[in-house]
């Protein structure tokens, strides 16, 4: 699941990446990103409800855009960082607060629909979206800070960002074991058992082939493949 945070977060990396040189190419560059991944995600019937991020995203890069290229030199257009992390933040707490925290239908895909219908899988995904939530209200604060106050120190800005993101998603790859293993042990279960293999007197019996009888034809199940520096803005 943390591989689908990462493609997920692109086109926010190549937009603060690109936009150290210039915001508008940086811009249509989010924006020409956030499209195709909404198209490639949608093309492979991914439902809505995991793609709230990615549709999210491709408003914002479209109001960017916009933006960026009707008023370049528009005061807003300093504080490019805080504008993006606080719309992730304001996306990720909308999708809380209406019930379908955005880290729900991205978890689904990976496991089947008897354990997403759980309280323990919807009590784990809106755990990990509230922390997600979090960690991009406090980075917009401080990138609000850093671009106002020192808004050409790019190195602070960099280790905001990077600390915005990885608190967050080591939350998010640690916290389910965590909370799995404190949802046993409220039962009494310090170690839930896996599955045992059946025994051979449990396993159905199969009888022998004659010897004239031909040869039963196995067909297999066929599975899918799993220059000048200036202020860094973004």
């Amino acid at each position: 699941m943390l591989l689908r945070y990462v493609r997920m977060y692109a086109p926010w990396i190549l937009l603060a990446v690109v936009s150290g040189w210039n915001d508008q190419a940086g811009a249509i560059t989010g924006l020409v990103a956030a499209a195709l991944f909404l198209v490639q995600d949608l093309r492979r019937g991914h439902r809505a409800d995991s793609l709230m991020l990615e549709m999210s995203t491709t408003v914002f890069m479209v109001l960017l855009t916009a933006l960026a290229l009707a008023a370049p030199h528009s005061a807003v257009m300093n504080y490019g960082a805080s504008m993006a992390i606080g719309w992730l933040a304001l996306t990720a707490w909308g999708t809380v607060l209406a019930g379908r925290p955005f880290t729900e239908g991205i978890a689904r895909r990976g496991v089947s629909a008897d354990i997403a219908a759980t309280d323990l899988f919807k009590r784990i995904t809106r755990t990990i979206a509230i922390v997600w939530a979090a960690g991009f209200t406090g980075t917009a604060i401080v990138l609000t800070f850093i671009q106002h106050a020192a808004p050409d120190n790019t190195l602070l800005l960099v280790i905001a960002k990077i600390c915005g993101f990885t608190i967050p998603a080591v939350f998010t790859a640690r916290y389910p074991e965590v909370a799995q293993k404190r949802y046993f042990a409220e039962l009494g279960i310090d170690n839930p058992p896996a599955p045992a293999a059946p025994t051979p007197q449990q396993m159905p019996h199969q009888p022998m082939p004659h010897p004239g009888a031909p040869r039963a034809q196995h067909h297999p199940q066929a599975y899918p493949n799993p220059q000048h520096p200036r202020p860094n803005r973004y």
